[in-house]
């Protein structure tokens, strides 16, 4: 739908116009309309700047950004919805102290360190498989993995090669060049870790690392030819503008694939009392992330069953082109048939394993 041109005029309490367009461009108004344009014509993402104005559209326009954000992901993505489920093989007892996390054991919090044998895990990956999905990824709550997790992990994915037809995942923490081209030789598909936040947030949602440490683990995965998983936790503190100058951050480290989180705030963590985002606020967050990424996966990931409720179809119809289906690591998700049934509905396909070759 291509929007009419605006007849307001820009108030002095709205951004300053963007370079290159004209005098009415920076009016919320009109960044739908320079989307079109930039993004659905020419595949080139919003900047961090221009994302922000989408952040900041009023209500009644979540819908045009939504329905734009949709058609970019068509025309740059294709149809087909990527399905993966996700597992935990060492859960809690995690050293370091993201706000957010109920693994952390700095935290008093109901999650105790459990490790998952390898049947186990086999068998989590076969059933991740009968849903459908062609990504199966092994988390692990650490800072980064010690030789005995290597050699679990490199134990799991023989043994789910040799059972499953799916492409294998990991999320293991900071990692070293050794283990980088270790996981790349043992044939890990993709690497999700996540910036989280904001380079100027950072250090209000974790201080036991660095924003810049995750940033080389990210760099590192991509130069070894892993696919890159790199995503983001919404609603932790940050302001519009730094959610917005984190789009632009990750725009710039290019990840195959943006897994969107919501905060669901756990019991015991120092971020338990923040508030969870409006719907309203999600679904605008999930429209500008896809028309600064118009090209890159983005994912439903956790938080959206608190954040969203029945709104995850409007999502779906905004930009998202993967789910994670099932539980997450530490709160239980949707259903993995009502997520496939959604799809089913929406009359979306299912991408399938030899598309992701």
């Amino acid at each position: 739908m291509t929007l009419p041109p605006t007849t307001q005029p820009p108030t002095t309490n709205q951004p300053p116009a963007l370079g290159g367009l004209d005098e009415n461009a920076g009016t919320a108004a009109d960044i739908l309309r320079v989307a079109r344009e930039q993004v659905l014509e020419r595949g080139q993402g919003l900047s961090a700047e221009q994302t922000l104005e989408v952040l900041r559209l009023d209500d009644d326009r979540i819908s045009e950004a939504l329905a734009l954000a949709h058609e970019a992901r068509i025309r740059w993505c294709g149809p087909e919805v990527e399905v993966e489920g996700i597992v935990s093989l060492k859960t809690g007892g995690c050293p370091e102290d993201c706000h957010f996390c109920s693994q952390s054991g700095k935290f008093d919090s109901p999650v105790r360190a459990v490790w998952l044998d390898i049947p186990s895990l086999v068998e989590a990956a076969k059933a991740t498989r009968e849903t459908g999905a062609s990504e199966f990824c092994i988390v692990a709550a650490v800072r980064g993995p010690d030789e005995r997790l290597m050699e679990q992990v490199r134990a799991g994915v023989a043994a789910i090669r040799a059972a499953v037809d799916i492409n294998i995942a990991c999320s293991l923490g900071m990692l070293t060049q050794e283990q980088v081209d270790a996981l790349a030789s043992m044939g890990v598909h993709r690497y999700n870790h996540n910036l989280e936040t904001a380079r100027s947030h950072f250090p209000q949602v974790v201080t036991t690392h660095s924003w810049q440490e995750r940033w080389d683990t990210c760099e590192m995965v991509r130069a070894a030819g892993m696919e890159l998983c790199c995503g983001a936790i919404i609603g932790v503190g940050e302001t519009l503008e730094q959610r917005a100058e984190l789009a632009g951050q990750l725009a710039e480290l290019e990840p195959d694939e943006v897994p969107l989180n919501f905060l669901n705030p756990r019991p015991g963590t120092p971020f338990a009392d923040l508030p969870v985002i409006s719907p309203q606020e999600a679904l605008r967050t999930i429209a500008a992330f896809r028309l600064a990424l118009p090209r890159t996966i983005l994912r439903y990931a956790g938080g959206r069953e608190i954040t969203l409720g029945d709104l995850a179809v409007d999502g779906m119809l905004g930009g998202i082109n993967a789910v994670i289906v099932g539980n997450y690591l530490t709160t239980l998700g949707r259903p993995a048939e009502a997520d496939l049934e959604m799809l089913v509905d929406l009359k979306m396909p299912i991408k399938s394993m030899q598309s992701t070759f």
